[in-house]
């Protein structure tokens, strides 16, 4: 990719560190043009930067640059600028697909008669192999040995492809699984603050910047890394050099005041925070942190807080570098001059936090004193649903009848368990994971479990038998420092092994229970639960026994497995009875602070990293074994495959696109109601044998054992179109009282599947809508969700509100994305399903433009609605006109050669 622009502001100057020179674009130089810069939030300085560096004219103009400085004038614009960042991180869910469509796309050039070299990423690319492990295997020492047997055995085809795909791709890198969550990975080690790039003779520095396709790498925020999570075609698009135009955010500033105190940890206070966020209600804005807190907040706290900006629906929550980035980056093991330079450069651009920076301004302030922090829960179903710990017992009771469908009189039903000497009932606990980045990387609240675990054991403690307890660390550094601390013998004789390195639990990962305790569940409609220290508790989504799931600290996670239940209050009730027969209180196995950060202090080294990371590429033995396919520039596809496909998306495609027009007598496939995520739209985890992808793969002799999940077959569309809406707990009010993804075929009313239903529409020629209710596609940042949609044949979705990445998602994918207008909804409509719908103006579309809507009801009857459409900016305009965002660009290539 060209380094730099054109630099018309001539703000290009060198900067000099330990002898060597690197070139940068000074925003004081700038700022004699463009006006004082002193006050603008670090985050849009960034912004600001990379129009300066990219400045051409054409795609980056000085006007972009002038209107991210006037935004302090009014701290809000209406203006678009482009983004280009340094590089793209991947998980392999979603890089599995990219992978394919990357594939795909050379495909499609060959068809148009252009060079397959010309698809290729021109920034660098992380893919970090972390979503496939499965706790099929828990509480035993050889958890991890035969959990990694199994992902190999299970996914030897995708990571053989991945392998194929670091061979045929330029700047494309693996990272092979065993080596972590993508996320703390990326923390611990890809990341630089500042990146640099030697360029025709010359060295160049510039923020680190990034694309992730997975909604958390906002993670990397923490220490000051612009970043944040966007749909698998939109990184595909950004990777080829194509600059992604954004709306200039509100910012939002929150000022942090105080210490944590004694018993609160990071997760309580992400938790407060992203409760608070999204009572404010922060979609599609900047969140920036500042204030005196951050003089003492460690940059692991920071990064708990980041990593969940999409749970308070802000596109970044970002911390600015300052003197405790610094000593992380050391600790960490990054090297002793990028960190120089990382200081030298920022504090020359006006971006390092400390006394002598200016204040920013910002689109509006929240502050919270962490003096007021308290242990806290999340949960049953959301994870801005914060709960006080002390009142988390009440407030399951309350949800037990009004949220989750029990009726009173069978509240305190019980039913035996074959085989067992317990029985089982409503609020039983029986997943307890410690999981996820969000708190894996974060050696205090490890160490706190490692000490809770210690003392449990002690006393005498264990889990209670129905509860499936389960360790998978970030990072191979936290086996280093919970085994120098003692703490790893503690947590297994508690049942925590280590059962791998990634996701887990978190993503739906959580393994099958024990076939009685399934049984006892599902015969008896027991609304069984879980407690994670993961980011997401969606309903559906942790496992499709356990209807509610909460988030917690890992040391709660400990102590409720001891309990076994949320339908006692923890703060008071026993745990459990000691060796000597005492009761033991969650107090009486509680660390203090003082403890946590002494034994953090004594067990985390500099060298753990650098052992650790320096071997990050060489992988398992599983990994070294794994057959390398061939290094041909085209993939060649398996037509027997069930777990890679060429995907239809440049099938027919010609060198111009066709017009876009009205989409006209279109059927209701859906009418969806509020909060539905991508986990609904396109779930991740286990696939029901009875489900039309479950019957897709039977037919092609694939074992139920190995039909894995979603997520993993996500690099076959066959399989990923039939699990689209195949959520099970998804309500389709076209079929009330009905859960799972069915539709309603019209005019004959005949109830099928949406897959089903979408197929007989998509041979009658019919275009189809859906329609949502508020926050339509929260969650994953899950491009299948979008193309899924696409596959199905919806042409439009209509919501009263979109999560920002889905809805670029969604125009990328070719699909409108409309809005009702304020008090407008499918409800005040009066939708049943039995509609049609016309949406006319689209042969002259442009952003944000007024979409009539024509409602044809059953009787004959007429109705017409404004709607709002979605599609932001020019450039989106363009990919919708293109049928999407990837044939724009292979277009655009062609059209470059």
């Amino acid at each position: 990719m060209r380094a730099t622009g054109r630099d018309s502001l001539g703000v290009a100057q060198d900067l000099a560190v330990d002898g060597r020179s690197y070139r940068i674009f000074s925003l004081q130089a700038a700022a004699s043009t463009l006006g004082d810069l002193s006050r603008l939030p670090v985050s849009l300085k960034i912004l600001l930067e990379n129009v300066l560096r990219f400045e051409d004219g054409s795609s980056y103009r000085v006007e972009d640059a002038q209107a991210i400085a006037d935004w302090v004038k009014s701290r809000h614009s209406t203006q678009e600028v482009p983004f280009k960042p340094a590089r793209i991180l991947m998980q392999d869910f979603t890089g599995v697909p990219a992978v394919v469509d990357l594939a795909a796309m050379r495909d499609g050039i060959v068809a148009l008669g252009g060079d397959v070299e010309r698809v290729n990423p021109l920034v660098p690319v992380d893919l970090v192999i972390d979503h496939s492990v499965m706790v099929d295997v828990a509480g035993t020492k050889d958890a991890l040995e035969r959990n990694v047997a199994i992902e190999f055995q299970r996914n030897a085809e995708r990571y053989a492809f991945l392998r194929w795909g670091q061979g045929a791709f330029e700047n494309f890198r693996v990272v092979p699984p065993g080596a972590g969550i993508c996320h703390q990975v990326n923390l611990e080690y890809l990341a630089q603050a500042v990146w640099t790039a030697h360029v025709d003779g010359r060295d160049y520095a510039y923020p680190d910047t990034l694309y992730g396709t997975d909604s958390h790498t906002t993670m990397v925020n923490g220490m000051g890394v612009l970043g944040w999570g966007v749909g698998g075609i939109e990184a595909e698009a950004a990777m080829l050099g194509q600059p992604i135009a954004m709306l200039i955010p509100d910012v939002v500033g929150v000022r942090l005041d105080g210490l944590l105190p004694e018993g609160a940890t990071a997760t309580d206070l992400v938790l407060t925070i992203t409760q608070m966020l999204r009572k404010e209600g922060v979609v599609g804005k900047f969140v920036e942190f500042y204030g005196p807190a951050l003089d003492r907040l460690p940059v692991a706290d920071r990064a708990t807080i980041a990593n969940m900006a999409p749970e308070y629906g802000a596109t970044c929550g970002f911390f600015p570098v300052d003197a405790l980035t610094l000593d992380y980056l050391h600790q960490t093991g990054r090297d002793e001059h990028r960190i120089r330079l990382t200081e030298s450069y920022l504090r020359a651009q006006g971006m390092f936090r400390d006394a002598n920076m200016p204040e920013p301004v910002f689109s509006t302030t929240l502050s919270l004193d962490l003096g007021t922090i308290v242990p806290s829960l999340a949960g049953p179903k959301r994870p801005q649903d914060r709960v006080d710990l002390k009142s988390a017992a009440d407030a399951f009771e309350h949800a037990l009848t009004d949220g989750l469908g029990v009726k009173p009189e069978q509240r305190e039903r019980r039913v035996p368990v074959a085989g067992a000497d317990y029985d089982l009932g409503h609020g039983d606990v029986v997943i307890a994971a410690i999981t996820s980045c969000t708190n894996t990387s974060n050696p205090a609240v490890l160490v706190a479990a490692g000490l809770v675990a210690r003392k449990a054991r002690a006393l005498g403690l264990a889990p209670k038998p129905w509860v499936k307890t389960s360790l998978a660390p970030g990072s191979q550094v936290v086996t280093d420092y919970l085994d120098r601390a003692g703490l790893s013998a503690d947590l297994d004789a508690l049942g925590f092994e280590t059962v791998g390195y990634g996701c887990t639990t978190c993503i739906g990962n959580s393994g099958p229970l024990a076939q009685p305790l399934v049984d006892a569940i599902e015969g008896n409609g027991l609304v069984a639960t879980s407690v994670l220290s993961g980011n997401r508790n969606f309903e559906g989504r942790i496992s499709p026994n356990v209807r509610a799931n909460y988030l917690a600290s890992p040391p709660l996670v400990v102590a409720y497995a001891l309990l076994g239940t949320m339908r006692a209050d923890i703060t008071t009730v026993p745990l459990g009875v000691s060796s000597d027969g005492r009761d033991v209180f969650l107090r009486d196995i509680w660390p203090s602070n003082e403890e946590v950060a002494a034994l953090v202090g004594s067990s985390l080294t500099r060298e753990s990293f650098l052992d650790r990371y320096g071997r990050i590429s060489e992988g398992t033995q599983h990994w070294q074994e794994l057959a390398v396919a061939d290094d041909a520039r085209q993939f060649d596809w398996s037509p027997g495959s069930t777990y890679i496909q060429n995907p239809p998306y440049f099938e027919g495609l010609t060198l111009q696109p066709g017009g876009t027009s009205d989409i006209v007598g279109a059927r209701i496939l859906a009418l969806l109601g509020d909060n539905i995520t991508t986990d609904h739209i396109s779930p991740a985890g286990a696939i029901k044998p009875s489900s039309p992808a479950g019957r897709y793969l039977s037919e092609h002799q694939v074992a139920v054992a190995d039909y894995n999940s979603y997520g993993s077959r996500r690099g076959n569309d066959r399989v990923m179109v039939r699990g689209t809406f195949a959520n099970i707990r998804i309500r389709n009010e076209m079929v009330p009282g009905v859960e799972g993804g069915m539709s309603k075929h019209l005019p004959d009313g005949e109830v099928a599947s949406i897959y089903e239903v979408a197929e007989r529409y998509r041979a009658e020629n019919v275009p189809l809508v859906v329609f949502g209710g508020k926050e339509y596609g929260m969650g994953s940042s899950r491009d299948w969700a979008a193309k899924g949609t696409r596959l199905l044949g919806i042409k439009a979705v209509i919501a009263e509100s979109f999560e920002r990445i889905h809805r670029s998602n969604l125009v990328g994918m070719g699909v409108l994305p409309l809005t009702f207008p304020e008090g407008v909804t499918r409800k005040t409509l009066g939708l049943d399903g039995s509609e049609r719908i016309t949406l006319s103006g689209l042969a002259d579309i442009s952003p944000r433009m007024n979409i009539v809507m024509t409602i044809e009801r059953a009787d004959g009857t007429t109705a017409t609605a404004d709607l709002l459409c979605r599609i932001d900016t020019i450039d989106e305009v363009a990919y919708y006109r293109h049928g999407g965002i990837l044939p724009y660009v292979l277009r655009g290539m062609m059209d470059a050669g």
